[in-house]
């Protein structure tokens, strides 16, 4: 089993990415950290099978976002994300909030399904290559350059939607 100073490389190397990737996923911050660390736990667990076909980063995302669609799974899970939105909606009645709120970018993300919100994620926050993230997501590189086109659309659309101009 690997040392306490490959989980602290780990830790220092990837922590912040793997943190940022989790909670535009589960958006939760407190979900996102109990999902990084059971990355960690796992990567330690796994790590003699790892076998280097991909680089460490790109495995380790691959194990967080395992874990969070672990988390996504789970029942309590899809009631709470459900009690929150309609909690958001009814609190949210300040326009220049609202405003704020629409015209954010990270806002447009997290309005994605999560596979959208994946792939977005992967490409422009992790700056991962197509093949990376073709190997993460366990499809081939021509599905992943579709499904990533297809989130763009959607991204852009949301993004008019609010305002932001069409170029």
């Amino acid at each position: 089993m690997p040392t306490e100073q490959f989980l602290e490389r780990l830790m220092n190397t990837y922590g912040d990415e793997l943190l940022r990737m989790c909670y535009l996923y589960l958006k939760d911050y407190q979900l996102a950290e109990d999902a990084v660390q059971d990355t960690y736990i796992k990567a330690m667990k796994s790590y003699k099978s790892f076998e280097h076909k991909s680089s460490e980063k790109t495995w380790l995302m691959r194990i967080a976002i395992n874990c969070c669609k672990n988390v996504m799974r789970s029942r309590w899970f899809n009631i709470r994300q459900n009690n929150l939105d309609n909690h958001i909606e009814k609190i949210s009645d300040d326009p220049i909030e609202n405003f704020v709120e629409k015209n954010s970018v990270s806002a447009a993300i997290m309005a994605l399904n999560a596979d959208d919100r994946q792939i977005i994620v992967l490409y422009y926050y992790q700056e991962l290559s197509v093949k990376e993230i073709a190997m993460i997501i366990g499809k081939s590189e021509n599905t992943t350059i579709q499904r990533l086109n297809r989130a763009r659309g959607k991204m852009k659309k949301l993004l008019v939607e609010v305002g932001y101009d069409k170029e």
